[in-house]
């Protein structure tokens, strides 16, 4: 009669409490799972890391500021060769573990980690910006950049590969956008290389590449406020003519009639505000051409950009009610002023946004300023 099998109560030679556990045991256990809706996509690949590094061209005296640190492997090696580094962490997680990575060492006296959210965070000065940069904050985080009273020398990030190509983008292209005009207005933009996904962990869905954004000097006199809330005016249907996009939308004259009586108050220029004696209904937006819409669908908005408030506004209350309402005076004459701009100071009412390079829009704002048009 043959043994019965003896049960093992050790749970077999893997259960030795000097073993190492299996992996399902220990990624139920690690701390360190990566949340992928903030974008933790850790780059693994010690090559590129360093040539990231090495592509930011850093000086001993620099202070390079890091967004998205992770675990630290790019900021080990930013501090080997810049004087100070402020990482902005938004996972108390992966903040403590970039702490103890330098802990004990001479380089933990020049490392400062900031917890939260970068776009919310109020920056210190800073030379250069290096960044594996977390997909969903690509377009705020250059625009932040762009935007700051005293911007860095350049900037080295990483984005999705496609937010890239807009970066590059010209006049005429599908990825054509409000973040091409602003980005080259701004900056001088190049290409760095090209990063495939299995360099992360875990691998994004996309490829990834890295750019150089490295801010224009001494800056266009312009302001940033004025510009950018032209082009996000644009560019709300970058499809349509530009006299569709400012006066074939009632919520874009209402933002400009406040402006404009904003303007007329702080220059003492007296208005007439008194109502029109009939009532009118608000435009709607003008047609854009069937085969263009047909041809251009899916690049018609910018996934980067969200629709301006007041365009939220005026939506809200058109479901309240009727949209018809008693204009005043000082509407048409704003209306009058932005017919005259586009159609005859300028001649780029016909034009569409996405084949206007940056010398249009720059002509369009100084009509618009010179008429007392503000977008700020």
């Amino acid at each position: 009669m043959p043994k019965a099998k003896r049960k093992s109560h050790s749970g077999g030679a893997d259960s030795s409490p000097y073993s190492k556990p299996s992996t399902k045991a220990a990624a139920a256990h690690s701390i360190f799972k990566m949340n992928t809706d903030l974008g933790q996509h850790i780059l693994k690949n010690p090559g590129v890391a360093s040539a990231i590094v090495q592509k930011a061209n850093l000086k001993q005296s620099d202070h390079v500021l890091e967004v998205g640190p992770g675990t630290g492997n790019l900021t080990v090696l930013i501090l080997k060769a810049a004087k100070r580094v402020t990482t902005v962490e938004m996972d108390p997680r992966m903040a403590a573990e970039v702490t103890k990575r330098v802990q004990g060492t001479p380089e933990a006296a020049r490392l400062k980690v900031l917890l939260g959210d970068v776009i919310k965070t109020e920056l210190p000065h800073f030379d250069v910006c290096i960044s594996n940069t977390p997909y969903q904050i690509s377009s705020p985080l250059v625009f932040k950049l762009l935007s700051l009273p005293t911007p860095p020398r350049t900037c080295i990030l990483m984005f999705q590969l496609e937010f890239a190509m807009r970066l590059f983008a010209k006049p005429g292209d599908k990825l054509y956008s409000r973040l091409s005009v602003n980005a080259q207005m701004w900056a001088k933009i190049s290409h760095v290389m090209k990063v495939g996904r299995n360099n992360f962990n875990p691998p994004p869905q996309v490829e990834s590449s890295v750019v150089r954004i490295e801010p224009k000097f001494p800056r266009p006199q312009i302001s940033y406020e004025e510009w950018d809330g032209m082009l996000r005016i644009a560019f709300v249907r970058k499809n349509r003519t530009l006299r569709a996009a400012f006066l074939g939308t009632s919520a874009v004259l209402d933002m400009l009639v406040a402006n404009y009586r904003l303007w007329c108050a702080q220059n003492d220029i007296p208005v007439d505000d008194s109502p029109m004696d009939v009532e009118q209904d608000e435009p709607e937006g003008m047609e854009v051409d069937q085969a263009e819409e047909e041809e251009w669908n899916g690049f018609d908005d910018d996934v980067d950009d969200e629709l301006p408030d007041f365009f939220k506004e005026i939506q809200a209350q058109k479901k309240k009610g009727s949209n018809r309402k008693k204009k005043g005076r000082i509407n048409e004459l704003v209306r009058e002023k932005v017919r005259k701009v586009l159609e005859d100071e300028t001649k780029l009412a016909d034009k569409r946004a996405r084949l206007c390079d940056e010398g249009d829009f720059l002509k369009l704002l100084y009509a618009f300023n010179q008429d007392g048009i503000h977008f700020s």
